[in-house]
């Protein structure tokens, strides 16, 4: 359910207390820390090393995670198997970092040789030393006026050569330096006063930086685009909303009246082509945001990018046609940002259930697909040269009423606008062949009304009703790209929006919005650990490996849209016997002057260098 965003101030009061004294003691090295606290080995000290093109292309994550989706293929896969099936029972954390934002937290954080890098709400970033959690630097945006449909999330940043890469709620795409936090550019790509937005992680490709923008709620016209990595300078920009004279058929599309397997949309085709000379400008509005973080093919130069619903949401009658490219999939010529193919899996969505989880590249049978799962409930299968469909999956949550047309009483629909998938990464492992989703299941009243756009005002056409009394609840799905079906499924107390981690250790971990970090086994969906966070956990778990120690970290605040408990901790975790070594912080007795203790009433001496002079 979309509701306003109103950003809040954080006011932060520091106090520095500063203090001398003197002693009369000399105390050695050895009295002052416990032999039981010197480290048995060297502190890992982060390498601050440059990230290369090689290091983003392999083919799986590990000792590192270097991009969003932990390499350009999306897949949320590690090799790294310290830990595994047998002995994730003994997972402990090992450290805690607090932001000090308690509020919607979905990132994915970056790992690069001991350097971890975490967007808060509010687009912060903060580089932690990954092995112990310290805070090595801090940047704080000063934020212009941003109007915001969903909360403040942020989804992470994007690490190239020596520099980080944010993309601020405001429209703005900086780098930081990536030992200090020192901004090195900053470019401004659109307008926040018009409604745009951003909140997807960046990604980093030859030499480029991929951005895309949201806001369709405030009726932008939606656009990806590529910077220069070393300058910020724009190298190219595609529009993610077609005008209507667009090769190769325009916004209007082919007035579709099904959906691509086969569902019929229940359009009234006749009707929305009287209306286009009546609408012929809506397009310059048409919605199509990009939140989720594109899959990248370095061998074709192709990026995949997932383009969200027109706007307005739910009001069809004034946007008459396809609406290309929402509610697609597009295959971008990454040196030229030139389309190579289209698949539009919704057209004329007007059910808002467009988009969700970024899209993942597999290979099988010499071929290399893309897997995408929707705010339909169902995982989409495409062959990634063509676009040519291969199968959708059995849907993943309950569909009722699907695709029946919102009216002005409100009409009940499943999956609600919130999905299906509503974003979050899903999970690909090589080892079991399966594609791992999480899902919302929340039953929704869409109900459609004529709306104007006004300036600054969300532009929605309509309304979105939870129905009290009807449960919410998750899924977490295991599905075999070649066939559709799904390998098996549980069912979680709350909708789920946390990504989903594969590892070669057999593994699958999951977050809960109830406030638990899963792990699963991957192949049987069996429930082998769980650990509770204390807030809900919606950002996406990472695993990397420092010194021999395979770590798991995730991020544990809650969510806006959900309503879900909110907190601020990054945690981290390792096997019990492989956790570090806990370097001591040092409490030595303080030296000072001490004059005694003095009962009340008792006479006492007072010491002659403290009796004052008589005056003369």
């Amino acid at each position: 359910m979309i509701r306003p965003y109103f950003p809040v101030a954080f006011t932060w009061m520091v106090a520095l207390l500063a203090g001398s004294g003197c002693g009369d003691k000399e105390r050695t090295a050895a009295e002052e820390t416990p032999p039981q606290s010197q480290p048995r080995t060297p502190a890992a000290v982060p390498g601050f090393t440059r990230v290369t093109d090689a290091m983003l292309s392999s083919a799986a994550a590990g000792p590192n995670w270097p991009t969003h989706g932990g390499t350009y293929n999306n897949q949320r896969y590690s090799a790294l198997d310290q830990i595994n099936r047998e002995n994730v029972g003994a997972l402990v954390p090992v450290w805690i970092y607090q932001t000090g934002i308690a509020e919607s937290f979905v990132t994915t954080p970056l790992v690069i040789d001991n350097a971890m890098y975490v967007t808060t709400p509010e687009s912060h970033v903060v580089a932690l030393n990954a092995a112990t959690g310290q805070k090595l630097w801090e940047y704080v945006p000063a934020l212009e006026d941003t109007r915001l449909c969903c909360g403040p999330d942020n989804q992470g940043v994007a690490a190239y050569d020596d520099k980080v890469y944010v993309a601020t709620l405001d429209a703005r795409v900086v780098a930081l330096d990536h030992r200090t936090g020192a901004v090195v550019w900053e470019t401004r790509i659109a307008d926040p006063e018009d409604g745009y937005s951003q909140t997807m992680a960046p990604l980093a490709y030859d030499g480029k930086i991929f951005v895309g923008v949201s806001g369709a709620e405030y009726g932008i016209r939606g656009f990806v685009a590529a910077l220069d990595a070393r300058t910020g300078e724009e190298v190219w920009r595609w529009h993610t909303v077609a005008a209507p004279g667009d090769e190769p058929v325009g916004w209007h599309g082919e007035w579709k009246e099904t959906d691509p397997f086969g569902a019929p949309l229940q359009r009234d085709i006749l009707y929305e082509q009287e209306l286009v000379d009546d609408y012929s400008e809506t397009w310059k509005r048409g919605g199509g945001s990009v939140r989720s973080t594109p899959a990248y093919d370095p061998r074709t130069r192709t990026l995949y990018v997932t383009v969200g619903g027109p706007a307005p949401s739910l009001d069809g009658a004034v946007r008459p046609g396809d609406n290309l490219y929402t509610g697609s999939i597009v295959a971008l010529d990454g040196t030229t940002g030139k389309p190579r193919w289209y698949f539009q899996y919704l057209p004329h969505d007007v059910w808002d259930l467009s988009g969700g989880s970024p899209p993942i590249l597999f290979e099988a049978g010499g071929r290399t697909y893309l897997g995408h799962a929707g705010k339909t409930g169902w995982v989409y299968i495409l062959d990634a040269a063509t676009g040519r469909p291969v199968l959708r999956s059995d849907n993943f949550v309950p569909q009722e009423n699907l695709f029946a047309r919102p009216t002005e009483e409100g009409t009940k629909i499943l999956p609600g606008a919130n999905g299906g998938n509503g974003g979050a990464p899903v999970a690909y492992s090589p080892a079991t062949g399966l594609i791992y989703t999480t899902a919302i299941h929340q039953p929704m009243v869409l109900a459609s009304r004529f709306q104007p756009w006004q300036e600054g005002a969300l532009w929605l056409g309509g309304s979105f009703r939870l129905i009290p009394d009807e449960p919410s609840w998750g899924t977490l799905s295991a599905i075999d790209p070649r066939t559709g079906e799904i390998r098996w499924q549980r069912q979680a107390p709350v909708p789920l929006l946390s990504g989903a981690l594969a590892t070669a250790g057999g593994l699958l971990f999951v977050g809960q919005g109830t406030g638990t970090l899963d792990a699963f086994d991957a192949a049987t969906g069996q429930l082998l650990w769980q650990f509770p966070t204390g807030a809900g956990v919606h950002g996406s778990p990472v695993t990397y490996a420092v010194n021999g120690v395979q770590y798991v970290v995730v991020a544990s605040g809650g969510h806006y849209q959900l309503d879900t408990p909110r907190g601020d901790a990054v945690i981290a975790f390792a096997l019990f016997d492989k956790r570090p070594t806990t370097v001591f912080t040092r409490y030595p007795e303080p030296s000072y002057t001490r004059y005694g203790p003095v009962r009340y009433g008792a006479a006492r001496q007072v010491p002659a260098s403290q009796v004052a002079p008589s005056p003369r």
